[in-house]
């Protein structure tokens, strides 16, 4: 008893510390490798978003900068932390988290300066030479902030689930962060910021995609990148990476960190086939950077982290991009730590105007993390059980297999967990031209006379969040998928507030008579209601995909 009461008073002390900082937090400035990078004032003469939303933007800034000084001054050892991964991995996923949040909101602030695209790399991360973005300024704020929002529940989820005094210390903070963040995003999605659209408009042939309209940040070099074959007068590469030396390098890691920062001209590293073993981070600064393999199967990057050995889930993931205009071909992200290690990500993506092209997502629980911003998916295969793909991106997979694994006894498989936290976010996932079906593990299973258990259950999603957002287009719908389609998260939670929405699918599971009776689920009748989901409309895709060569379907039909 006499060592339990020594140790509540050390403990009191300590938070009593902290709460000293967290009062004096405002003089505090984060380390230098989480400095939030600051926008440049407004031009006294730009209209391109109003004052109040300039003002909401830098009070959040400073809000960030404030919540950045606690975690990353928190004590993780002893005995507050007492060395527990799953702690380290949070803080680590906040100063990151708050970092990108900074970024997305210095981009934002941009807009504020008729110069809006500079010509040298400024504040927020302009590229060189460059511009931020599709170029539709109002859309760009739109997806920024919706980025950045989710950003903070991502760090509360991450603190929350370590038991520690940090969640506490924070929360306040967070909520204040968010709390700007929603209201910034309000007073765009009401037009508020309406100048925007007007005097950062694009011509019509712009938005069509046609050859004068298409962004001129990339060099002629880099349109054809996906259709091109790998090996002489091929594809130019700027790395190789082989596991037998023959290469510049023999791990993906270190080709990745060897990338130019901050590149305004794409950057190809060719990965040779092989088994990776490795987890990949490419990092916020690592800007155009393209992976190319020799195919789905044949090069393959390879990890285990996972929730049940201590990593936060945001961690769990074997490759995590940051860098803005990521692209990746033919290759496989795996994770191998299996259902009983339960959330185990393969890919982890937060990059703005990402394409990943014949690429294989492998894992079981939370196998691809679509976690933020604008992203798409072309003629990928991704397997998984519970909630295998899920996160807030705005993001749309074409021609994509999407295959149902054998989960745990007892577990149901949900193909999506969609996390959008707000009306006014522009995020969502869009599954146009897919195949929604059971892997051979579960096929298997099914054959498997000795097998008691009842068949599992799979469902097209569930209402992660409030405001989840998922449809399912002009897919096939296997027989797989339970004839509800929809699994609630908990109860009544998010069933009026969520949309799924299903148009035109075919398959023994695509009937919608015995579908959900939910307020928030939709039997789209109207092409017009459903082109809101397709790439032109969702993520504005004949803005910025014509430049990267990728096969893709601007509306409902080819």
């Amino acid at each position: 008893m006499a060592s339990t009461s020594l140790n509540a008073i050390a403990q009191l002390l300590l938070v009593l510390s902290l709460l000293l900082l967290l009062t004096n937090a405002h003089p505090l400035t984060p380390s230098p490798a989480h400095q939030p990078a600051l926008a440049p004032p407004a031009s006294p003469g730009s209209k391109s978003i109003s004052p109040g939303l300039v003002s909401t933007l830098r009070e959040t800034l400073d809000a960030i900068k404030n919540v950045a000084s606690i975690i990353s001054s928190f004590p993780i050892g002893g005995i507050l932390g007492g060395g527990d991964l799953r702690l380290s991995s949070a803080v680590a996923d906040c100063l990151d988290l708050l970092d990108l949040s900074s970024d997305e909101l210095s981009w934002s602030m941009s807009t504020t300066s008729p110069a809006s695209h500079p010509t040298s790399a400024g504040a927020g991360g302009a590229p060189a030479g460059g511009r931020l973005g599709t170029g539709d300024a109002r859309s760009d704020l739109r997806s920024w902030l919706s980025g950045a929002l989710g950003n903070q529940d991502t760090c509360k989820e991450g603190l929350d689930e370590t038991g520690s005094v940090l969640g506490s210390l924070v929360a306040t903070g967070l909520e204040a962060v968010t709390s700007l963040l929603t209201d910034g995003l309000g007073q765009v999605a009401a037009g508020e910021a309406g100048a925007v659209a007007t005097s950062s408009r694009v011509s019509l042939s712009d938005r069509r995609g046609l050859a004068e309209g298409a962004p001129h940040w990339l060099r002629a070099r880099e349109r054809r990148l996906l259709q091109m074959p790998v090996g002489p007068g091929g594809l130019p590469v700027d790395a190789v990476v082989a596991k037998d030396g023959s290469g510049n390098f023999r791990t993906v890691s270190a080709a990745v960190e060897a990338a130019p920062a901050e590149s305004a001209a794409r950057y190809v590293i060719y990965v040779k086939r092989g088994v990776y073993k490795e987890t990949v981070d490419v990092k916020k600064k690592k800007w155009n950077l393209m992976l190319v393999g020799d195919g789905m199967g044949a090069t393959v990057i390879s990890g285990h982290r996972n929730y049940v050995d201590g990593y936060t889930t945001y961690r769990s993931a074997t490759v995590a991009v940051n860098g803005k205009g990521f692209i990746a071909r033919d290759l496989t992200f795996e994770n191998t730590a299996g259902p009983a290690k339960h959330q185990a990500v393969a890919l982890r993506c937060d990059s703005d105007l990402s394409v990943f092209y014949h690429c294989a997502f492998e894992g079981y629980q939370d196998t691809l993390y679509a976690h933020s911003l604008r992203q798409f998916y072309r003629d990928c295969r991704v397997t998984g059980t519970v909630d295998f793909v899920f996160g807030n991106a705005a993001a749309v997979f074409q021609n994509c297999t999407l295959l149902a694994r054998l989960p745990l006894p007892d577990q149901k498989n949900s193909v999506t967990a969609q996390g959008r936290l707000d009306a006014n976010m522009t995020t969502g996932f869009a599954f146009q031209f897919c195949n929604v079906s059971a892997h051979d593990d579960l096929l298997a299973a099914g054959r498997d006379g000795n097998r008691t258990a009842a068949p599992t259950q799979t469902y097209l999603g569930r209402p992660w969040k409030q405001y989840s957002r998922v449809v399912f287009m002009q897919s096939y719908i296997g027989a797989v998928v339970r004839p509800e389609g929809w699994l609630a998260w908990d109860g009544e939670f998010a069933l009026d507030t969520l949309y799924y929405g299903e148009y035109m699918n075919t398959g023994p599971g695509a009937g919608v008579g015995a579908r959900v009776k939910w307020p928030g689920f939709h039997v789209m009748a109207s092409p017009s209601e459903a082109g809101n989901f397709t790439v032109a409309q969702f993520i504005e895709g004949n803005m910025w995909l014509p430049t990267t060569g990728v096969k893709y379907t601007a509306g409902l039909t080819s």
